[in-house]
């Protein structure tokens, strides 16, 4: 089961009544046709875990004494991290606690070659881990065949982009979806991806220099367009690096290389900071997407669509794709809350893209894309309740509007 150049360009508005119409009509067409301190618990609650990333200002590196602290117990100099030193992964040393996380801005790191160089990251599940829960699973659905979104992205899709980070085994990519700052209307800097895609769960660490793209390669210019194009093509939004990300102690505690037993808790958000500017992320975008947290039940839920940039072949991760198809159970063991799947051919690298439905009239995000199995015909993504609910409002409250 798999689980799924320096200066930035001046940002173009989306119009967004244009791409939440044509979501809602995308999916209407499927349905009838397919703490540290006091304020900061989420760290100690048994449900979320949050980290901080160190700050950066003025040509240097600003990290809260006694985060600088923890870190230099761990053998991290932080005044030569951005000069190089996070290349250092030493795996004994790797940092596991939920709040070392240090994420400053390396203004130019993630130029246009770098991000093609980026391997998926994919959760693959086999067909004995996919049969654990037999009896608790509805059955596999029927292959659905991802369709490339239409272009230009800003106009016709949600607010999808990609997610870059570096691993230990070098720069990796999943997707990630711009969503609303529900205690910060209109200047929300939040971005909804998988727990994977910041962190590789209970055999490792946070992942680091993590960077979100909006609407990544928005004309899907061929790889050889590509090669020649500006960055101004390639992020016409500008790269959007992580100050802060929380994920699940579910997934940090449970998630493992197929998912594992964190895969049900497998969701992310982050805090993000332009590289370059001074607007918030929805403000430069254009537009965000609630997130339901209701967790309607499969049977319930009526049509999803699960968006992402698919990147494993016969994908090679510079085109925005889409499924929709209409989710059932899946489960994998009796004691874990069970997950939305869909027939999908999207592969690793789509991981972390959003899943949404129609609600109340607005196009909302409901799941994202977790894990799959190693034919790549569907997709699984956790349901999204009060656990993650808690982790969206600490993010909100505590580092929201900055």
């Amino acid at each position: 089961m798999r689980s799924l150049s320096t200066s930035v360009p001046r940002p173009r508005g989306r119009r967004t009544a244009l791409a939440a119409s044509a979501l809602l009509a995308a999916v209407a067409l499927t349905a009838t046709a397919c703490g540290g301190s006091t304020e900061d618990k989420a760290a100690d609650r048994p449900d979320a875990a949050t980290s901080r990333a160190g700050d950066d200002a003025g040509g240097g590196v600003r990290v809260p004494a006694d985060l600088a602290d923890r870190l230099k117990n761990h053998g991290i100099d932080v005044d030569r991290w951005r000069d190089g030193g996070w290349k250092d992964w030493d795996k004994d040393e790797w940092l596991r606690d939920a709040r070392d996380f240090v994420n400053p801005v390396i203004e130019g790191l993630w130029k246009p070659e770098r991000m093609r160089s980026a391997e998926e990251a994919e959760k693959t599940v086999t067909t004995k881990d996919a049969s654990a829960a037999r009896g608790l699973s509805d059955p596999e659905p029927a292959p659905v065949t991802a369709q490339a979104e239409r272009t230009p992205y800003h106009e016709n899709a949600a607010p999808v982009g990609k997610v870059f980070f570096d691993s230990p085994e070098g720069p990796a990519v999943c997707s990630g979806t711009v969503v609303k700052d529900v205690n910060h209307p209109g200047r929300s800097n939040l971005v909804w991806t998988a727990g994977h895609c910041v962190h590789a769960g209970g055999n490792g660490g946070w992942y680091r220099n993590i960077v979100f793209v909006p609407a990544y390669n928005d004309h899907g210019r061929s790889e050889a367009e590509l090669s020649r194009a500006g960055a101004s093509e390639i992020a016409p939004y500008g790269n959007w690096w992580a100050d802060w990300a929380s994920t699940s102690n579910g997934w940090i505690q449970g998630g493992s290389e197929s998912g594992g037993d964190g895969a049900a808790y497998d969701y992310a958000v982050l805090h993000v900071r332009p590289e370059q500017g001074s607007k918030s992320l929805e403000e430069t975008v254009g537009a965000a997407l609630d997130v339901d947290f209701s967790g309607p039940a499969a049977a319930e839920a009526g049509t999803m669509g699960a968006w992402g940039y698919p990147a494993a072949p016969p994908y090679n991760g510079l085109r925005m794709f889409k499924c929709l198809d209409t989710p059932g159970r899946f489960s994998l063991a009796p004691n874990l809350p069970d997950m939305y799947r869909i027939g999908c051919t999207m592969t690793g690298g789509s991981s972390g893209g959003g899943w949404f439905r129609v609600a109340n009239g607005g196009t909302v995000l409901v799941s994202n894309t977790s894990i799959g199995p190693l034919d790549h015909t569907w997709l699984a993504g956790p349901r999204l309740g009060p656990d993650a609910e808690a982790l969206y409002q600490n993010m909100s409250r505590t580092h929201g509007g900055r």
